[in-house]
């Protein structure tokens, strides 16, 4: 018998994705991960966290974690997620010695 896992997946994005407002006032997206669309739906809360980040940093990354939900046509649902966003520095340039 094979020893039971729990399957989580992390898609990370430094752009605000093109979202629509869906009952209750979710938000829906959509994300192309190497040609598989993964359907994403966060409370208005969650989403505030994208578009904060959009506005004040000119830098980011966000991580939008959850579980591999049922197949689409084009690619899967992502289940229960999460998102975890973060300013992004740029590096420092190495000073050249002259």
């Amino acid at each position: 018998m094979p020893t039971v896992g729990k399957l989580e997946l992390t898609i990370k994005i430094s752009e605000l994705p093109e979202v629509k407002t869906v009952e209750n006032g979710l938000q829906h997206f959509e994300l192309d991960c190497n040609g598989r669309i993964f359907s994403v739906t966060v409370k208005p809360k969650m989403w505030k966290k994208l578009t904060d980040a959009q506005a004040n940093w000119t830098m980011w990354v966000a991580a939008i974690a959850g579980q591999l939900g049922t197949m689409t046509p084009n690619g899967f649902v992502l289940e229960q997620p999460n998102i975890q966003v973060f300013e992004k520095k740029p590096r420092a340039e190495v000073a050249s010695a002259e």
